[in-house]
C-alpha cells in the first residue's frame, strides 16, 4: 500500500520525463507524435489502475485512519517530512483525479488540441496529474504548499500554448490570481507551523488548535483561506475562472473544473477546519455569506449568457456554473457540521464527474460547429441536437439535469446535505444567519435549473435541418469510451450515495472531533 501510494504520486513525474525522450524504435507506431500520445494513455492508465488497487486494498472498516502512510525526514532543520497517507476524505479525490487524467489522455490521443508538439502537451498533463495527486496525499503543510503550487505552471502552459482565442491573457490572469493567493496562503501555513512547532498535518489536526491562540487562528484562517478561495474559486475572487475555461483546450477545462478546483475546498477541510477551529468558527458566517453570494451570482451570470441575443459562450456558461456549484461546497464547509462537510465532499466529487462530462460535451459541440457561441449554435429555431446528433444531444441533456441536481443523480446529494447542514449549523454559529443562507442557497437551485433547462432547449431542441446543410457527426467511438465512465459513476453516486458517504463520514467525524474518535 505504501509503494502504491508513492507510485501514484511520483509515477506521473517519471512518465513526464520519459515523454520528453525519443521514443524507442519499436514503439513509434505511425509517427513519434502517436507514440508520445500513446505513452500518455499508458502512464495515466497505470496510475488509474494503481489508484483502483489502492481503493480496493483500503481498509473500509477504518476509513478515518490514515492508511498507506510514508513518513521520511526531508529537511530536518525545519522538521519538514515526506509524509504521505490517505483516508476516507482524500481517497475519493485521488481516484477521481486518476480517472479524469486517464480519460483526458485517452481523448487527446484521438483529438489532440491544435498547438505545438504533443511531447510538451503530454509531459505537462502528467506533471499536472502528479501535483494534483500529491496535494490530496501529502500530510505536511510545506509539502502541501509545494504540491498546491506545482499544478500552476503546467496549467498555465496548457492554456497559453494549446488554448483558443484570448489564451495568452487568460493564462496570465490565471497564473497571477493563483500565485498572489498562494503567497498569502504560505504566510498562513508558516504562521501555524512556527506557532505550533510542527508542520505535520495529522499532529496539528489531533491537537485541534489547542496550541494556537484565537488571534493566531483567525489570522491563519484569513491568510490560508484567501489562497484556497482563489483556487476554489469563491466569489468575488473568481474572475480568472471564466476566461481560463473559455480559452483552455477541452481537456484543460475538464481537469481545471474536475480536479484543480477541488484542491481549494480540500484544503479547507483538511487544514482549516481541524487545525484552526476557533478561528474558523469566527469567520464561518462570512465564508457562508460569500458562498451563497457566489451561488446567486454564478446562476444569474449563466442566465444572462443563456438568453437569446446575448452572444453567450457555452464554455463560459459552464465555467460560471462552477462558481455556483462550488458555492454549495463552501456553504457545507462553513456549517462546520458532519452533515455539511460530508455534503461538501460529496458535492466535490459529483461536480468533478458532472462538470468534467459537460466540458467534454461542450468541446465536442464546438469541434463540430466550429463555435461555442449559443446564438450561433441555436440559430433561429435551435441547434436541434436531438435530431442531428441524437446521442450527443441525449448526453448533453443528461449532464445538464445531473448538474441541476435531479434526484437519483450525483449532483443531488451534495447540495441537499450542504443545505441540511446550514439548517442546523455547529454550536456557536448563528442559526438565524445560516437559515437565511440556506434559503438563499435553495433559491439558487431554482436559478440553476432555469439556466440549464434553457441551454438544453436552445441546443438540443429545434426545427429540422435545412436542406443542403452538412450533417454533423454523432458520438464517436473514442468519445464514447471517454465519457461512459463519467455517466456510469454519475448514476452510481446518485443511486448509491452510501458508497461515498460511508468513506467520508467516519473521517469527517474524527476530523471535527480533533482526532479523538
Amino acid at each position: 500500500m505504501q509503494f502504491l501510494l508513492a507510485l501514484i504520486v511520483a509515477g506521473p513525474l517519471l512518465g513526464a520525463a520519459a515523454a520528453l525522450l525519443p521514443a524507442p524504435p519499436g514503439l513509434k507506431g505511425k509517427s513519434p507524435d502517436q507514440a508520445v500520445l500513446r505513452h500518455g494513455v499508458t502512464v495515466t492508465g497505470v496510475i488509474l489502475l494503481a489508484a483502483i488497487v489502492l481503493a480496493l486494498g483500503f481498509d473500509h472498516d477504518q476509513p478515518s485512519r490514515m492508511q498507506a502512510t510514508t513518513d521520511i525526514s526531508w529537511i530536518p532543520a525545519l522538521d519538514v517530512r515526506i509524509h504521505l497517507g490517505v483516508d476516507g476524505i482524500s481517497l475519493p479525490l485521488l481516484v477521481l483525479t486518476a480517472l479524469l487524467s486517464f480519460l483526458c489522455a485517452l481523448y487527446s490521443s484521438f483529438k489532440m488540441p491544435s498547438g505545438p508538439s504533443p511531447k510538451g502537451f503530454v509531459a505537462l498533463l502528467l506533471v499536472l496529474e502528479s501535483g494534483t495527486l500529491a496535494t490530496f496525499a501529502v500530510l505536511d503543510l510545506v509539502l502541501f504548499f509545494l504540491a498546491f503550487e506545482m499544478v500552476l505552471i503546467p496549467m498555465y502552459f496548457l492554456i497559453a500554448r494549446w488554448g483558443g482565442e484570448g489564451k495568452q491573457a487568460a493564462a496570465w490572469k490565471f497564473i497571477l490570481y493563483t500565485l498572489l493567493g498562494s503567497v498569502v496562503m504560505l504566510l498562513g501555513l508558516l504562521l501555524i507551523g512556527v506557532k505550533a512547532g510542527t508542520f505535520d498535518m495529522v499532529a496539528l489536526a489531533t491537537d485541534n488548535g489547542r496550541g494556537l491562540t484565537t488571534s493566531v487562528q483567525v489570522i491563519a484562517v484569513l491568510a490560508i483561506g484567501v489562497g484556497l478561495a482563489v483556487k476554489t474559486p469563491m466569489w468575488p475572487l473568481h474572475s480568472w475562472l471564466p476566461d481560463a475555461h473559455t480559452a483552455a483546450p477541452t481537456v484543460g477545462s475538464v481537469l481545471l473544473a474536475g480536479v484543480l478546483l477541488k484542491m481549494g475546498t480540500y484544503g479547507f477541510v483538511r487544514i482549516v477546519l481541524p487545525i484552526a477551529p476557533d478561528g474558523m468558527r469566527i469567520l464561518a458566517p462570512y465564508l457562508a455569506a460569500f458562498a451563497v453570494a457566489g451561488i446567486i451570482y454564478g446562476s444569474l451570470a449563466c442566465l444572462a449568457l443563456a438568453r437569446p441575443g446575448n452572444k453567450g459562450d457555452l464554455k463560459r456558461l459552464i465555467a460560471y456554473s462552477s462558481v455556483g456549484h462550488m458555492g454549495f461546497v463552501l456553504l457545507g464547509i462553513a456549517t462546520m457540521t458532519p452533515t455539511g462537510v460530508n455534503g461538501a465532499l460529496f458535492a466535490n466529487v459529483a461536480h468533478g464527474l458532472v462538470t468534467g462530462l459537460l466540458f467534454f460535451l461542450v468541446g465536442a459541440v464546438k469541434d463540430r460547429y466550429g463555435t461555442a457561441d449559443l446564438d450561433t449554435l441555436a440559430g433561429a429555431t435551435g441547434a436541434a441536437l436531438y435530431g442531428r446528433a441524437p446521442r450527443l444531444g441525449a448526453l448533453l441533456a443528461f449532464a445538464a439535469v445531473a448538474s441541476l441536481g435531479l434526484p437519483g443523480l450525483a449532483g443531488f446529494w451534495g447540495e441537499m446535505l450542504a443545505l441540511f447542514g446550514a439548517f442546523e449549523p455547529a454550536e456557536g454559529l448563528s442559526r438565524p444567519a445560516f437559515l437565511t443562507f440556506m434559503a438563499i442557497g435553495a433559491f439558487g437551485t431554482l436559478l440553476t435549473a432555469a439556466y440549464l433547462l434553457l441551454v438544453v432547449r436552445r441546443v438540443c431542441m429545434g426545427g429540422p435541418r435545412p436542406a443542403g446543410e452538412t450533417p454533423i457527426a454523432d458520438v464517436q467511438g473514442y468519445e464514447f469510451a471517454a465519457w461512459t465512465p463519467l455517466v456510469a459513476l454519475t448514476v452510481l453516486a446518485g443511486l448509491w450515495p452510501a458508497v461515498l458517504l460511508g468513506l467520508t463520514d467516519p473521517a469527517v467525524q474524527k476530523l471535527l472531533a480533533g482526532g479523538t474518535r
